[in-house]
Order: C-alpha cells, then sequence, then structure tokens
C-alpha cells in the first residue's frame, strides 16, 4: 500500500461512517414507525436504500479525495470546497436521527431542503477543480431531489404527533 493509498481509502470510506451509524437508528424505525407513515406509490421499497448509499456515499468519498489531491490538501484554496463538503456530509449525517430518530417530519423536510442546497454548492464550488469529482456528486443531488420530494409527501400526508 503507498502513501497515497491511505488518502484515498480514508477519504472514500469517511461518508460511510455516517451512514453505518444512521443505518443503525433507521433500522430500529423502517419497521415500526416508518412503515406506519403514508408515502407516495412512488417511494423506494426498503432493500434498495442499502445499494443506493454505498454508490453514493463512495462516489462523494472518491469526489471530495479529488479535490482534496488537486488542490495539494487542506490548503488555503480547498476551504471553500473542502467546507461545503464537510458542511453536506454533516447535513447528511444529521437526516436520518433528525427524521428517523425523533420522528420530525417537520424538521427533517426543512433539513433535507438545505442539504440539497449544499450538495448544489458543493458541486459549484468543485466543477472549476475537477469536473469529474463535481459530476460524482450529480446522481447523489439525484437521489436526495427524489428524496426530498417522498420527504415532502410524508409531510404533506403525515401531520407531526407533537407540536413544535
Amino acid at each position: 500500500m503507498t502513501t497515497m493509498s491511505l488518502p484515498l481509502i480514508g477519504f472514500t470510506a469517511l461518508p460511510h461512517v455516517g451512514g453505518i451509524l444512521g443505518g443503525l437508528i433507521r433500522r430500529k424505525e423502517v419497521y415500526t414507525w416508518y412503515a406506519s407513515l403514508k408515502k407516495p406509490s412512488w417511494c423506494p421499497p426498503n432493500a434498495a436504500f442499502p445499494v443506493v448509499w454505498t454508490s453514493l456515499y463512495t462516489g462523494m468519498g472518491y469526489g471530495s479525495y479529488l479535490i482534496w489531491k488537486e488542490l495539494g490538501g487542506f490548503t488555503e484554496d480547498a476551504v471553500v470546497p473542502m467546507g461545503l463538503y464537510g458542511l453536506q456530509l454533516a447535513l447528511n449525517w444529521a437526516s436520518v436521527p433528525l427524521f428517523f430518530g425523533a420522528h420530525s417530519q417537520k424538521w427533517g423536510l426543512i433539513e433535507i431542503v438545505l442539504l440539497d442546497g449544499a450538495i448544489g454548492a458543493t458541486m459549484l464550488s468543485w466543477y472549476p477543480i475537477n469536473r469529474t469529482a463535481s459530476l460524482l456528486l450529480a446522481p447523489y443531488l439525484a437521489w436526495m431531489c427524489y428524496t426530498t420530494a417522498i420527504r415532502y409527501c410524508i409531510w404533506r400526508d403525515n401531520p407531526d404527533e407533537k407540536k413544535e
């Protein structure tokens, strides 16, 4: 294993950390609380989520490695593109605990809209640096827009149990 392999592996693996932790929360709720919600007919089956998220996390992680490498590490030039990446990753990791853990359709919807914007901003900041890295986020943004539409329908059709 070369010295350059470690950053590649680390950056590619990092998004999966939050995904695994979120999966532990989601797993508890998917057959109970989430199953009781009214969802649109075009909502994907539960079995699709691990496959989709493995692909999306790997793509975003590898894209972040490409940006880091292109900018020579955590340099002054990397502050905005890597900062936006960190923001969207934090919002991504917060999504499952907020929606599945706290059972909050309203805050889950607000948070996912912010996440969509952060992904778009990350893509825009990455594009002039490395087009491939930016385009690796395109499936992720598409999936999140789809998920946002699902969350909107869930919010609309399932009022939160408690006043917020």
